[in-house]
């Protein structure tokens, strides 16, 4: 119970009509539930297809994700089908994925995630020691209450001031240590710097090195850790798609192909939104899922102080191959760690240089759903953080040299002939994040430092009825994040419902 409860803040004025910019993950979330309660919605999307970063590339014959690749906390996105009385299993086919990832270090050692505590500390037992074992269990038990504290009155709830922040779970989460530094909590449990990188690499996430991150974004590694990782049959853009589906199925009208080029405005009161094509969709409330920054400065025309001030994470390079080569050894989701670790964030995140030692992400979707590909072939997606557009890379340049350079690495890490097998490949600089709306071109928005999170990350409500959904806003980045966000958007429309309770947070 808050020692200090109070409303959050809703827009003014009727709500029957709302406009969704956007049909991204936060956008079908804040419009499905929209939608439930009884709204007009009309979602605007400038693609041909769902989905946001969550996008989909269809080329010869193979399917590859755009954005996202690990699915964690199914019961958010089952929470958000029940706001239209669906089940989410009649839309949606989750295939667990096991072992969650696999990791893999440069002494030639591997270690398989496991979401079962026990099977995941026998496998640190046999690799590592059976007192490294005890500790993550230890850990374990912490990430979790972390979560129990932190859900429900830190991300499932929408934050007008820091006053909102006083709660019983508050006094928990300090007591507990969430607010120290993450890497050296981790080490309160973990000694090894295998098992302390697999439980902290999650900071990369929040825009942070485990040395600066709050210990509360132990969060991540519980719900990637912890709760499992799921893949959807017919790949993660397979989510937006069936979300979308049911929106339609319950009255929302989607717009595809669609661009919006500003929102129309008296003062602080929206009234609708324009096309590039000049046509006007009036509206009650706008709702806007592009990239905060973005939205505010070409759509709204304001670039206010809260959103000047943002430092923003590391980018990607990110390399899609529909390749003839197949690996013995990898399984869905890859994790290859270099020899360095603190020199990695300091080269990304305070140099501002790509990485002379990478740790990488190599995923694998057809190794959970070959359909994905042509019959014998697999499609690959390889993750190589790199510096934001804040860095003085020219990636017009730089590009086609560090895509050698990616196929280089993969091949010294154990991918023998990758370069040889790719016969479809697309390939995503910062540079082109930038171009595809986000800001900075950095696919993971403002990092997660104290200063940008809860009530001080940019609000999700503006002027008296425009509302932010997405990663750029409250609560953060992430899939579990922005469907959280979607809801959080949907409730400054129609208010809290007093008896809801999602499984989630129970």
């Amino acid at each position: 119970m808050a020692l200090l409860r109070r409303e959050p803040r809703t827009v003014t004025g009727p709500t029957d009509r709302v406009v969704v910019v956007g049909a991204g993950l936060a956008g079908l979330s804040c419009a499905l539930r929209l939608a439930g309660a009884g709204r007009r919605v009309t979602v605007l999307e400038r693609e041909p297809v769902p989905g946001g970063r969550a996008g989909l590339i269809e080329d010869s014959g193979f399917r590859f994700d755009t954005g996202p690749t690990v699915l964690t906390m199914p019961d958010l996105i089952r929470d958000v089908f029940a706001a239209v009385d669906e089940d989410m299993d009649d839309w949606l086919d989750l295939m667990p994925v096991e072992p969650l990832y696999r990791a893999f270090y440069p002494d030639g050692s591997q270690l398989d995630v496991h979401s079962d505590v026990d099977a995941m500390a026998d496998e640190i037992a046999r690799v590592v020691s059976p007192q490294e074992a005890d500790g993550y269990r230890r850990y374990v038990d912490f990430v979790s209450q972390l979560y129990r504290y932190e859900m429900r009155d830190f991300i499932d709830r929408n934050i007008d001031s820091p006053v909102d922040l006083l709660t019983e779970n508050l006094a928990r989460l300090v007591a507990l240590g969430g607010f120290r530094r993450l890497a050296p909590k981790v080490r309160q449990y973990l000694s090894d710097p295998r098992t302390e990188r697999l439980f902290s690499f999650q900071a990369m996430y929040a825009g942070l090195s485990p040395q600066d991150a709050l210990a509360i974004y132990a969060v991540i590694a519980y719900m990637d850790s912890v709760a499992g990782v799921y893949f959807p049959k017919g790949g993660m853009h397979a989510l937006p798609r069936a979300m979308a589906a049911a929106a339609e199925k319950h009255g929302v009208d989607i717009r595809y192909s669609t661009e919006v080029a500003s929102v129309e405005r008296h003062g602080t009161r929206a009234s609708g939104v324009i096309t590039t094509d000049g046509e006007r969709f009036e509206a009650d409330v706008v709702v806007l899922n592009p990239d905060l920054p973005v939205a505010y400065r070409e759509l709204l025309g304001e670039e206010p102080w809260s959103v000047r001030r943002l430092r923003y994470s590391p980018s990607c390079f990110l390399l899609l191959a529909g390749s003839a080569a197949s690996y013995t050894k990898t399984a869905h989701h890859n994790i290859h760690f270099g020899r360095s670790w603190d020199q990695v964030f300091r080269e990304l995140i305070d140099e501002r240089r790509l990485m002379s030692d990478p740790s990488i992400l190599v995923t694998n979707p057809t190794y959970s759903d070959p359909a994905l590909a042509p019959e014998g072939k697999q499609v690959y997606y390889v993750l190589f953080p790199t510096p934001n557009l804040d860095a003085p890379i020219d990636w017009r340049s730089e590009g086609p040299r560090y895509r050698d350079q990616v196929v280089r690495t993969l091949e010294e890490r154990g991918y023998v002939g990758f370069g040889d097998g790719i016969e479809v490949e697309h390939v995503t600089t910062p540079l082109d994040w930038a171009h595809r709306g986000m800001e900075r071109g950095a696919p993971f928005a403002a990092a997660h430092s104290f200063s940008q999170t809860g009530p001080f990350r940019p609000s999700n409500i503006w002027g008296e009825n425009v509302v932010f959904t997405g990663s750029g806003t409250q609560p953060g980045v992430g899939v579990p994040m922005v469907l959280v966000s979607g809801r959080l958007a949907a409730e400054r429309v129609t208010g809290v419902d007093p008896g809801y309770a999602p499984s989630y947070v129970r």
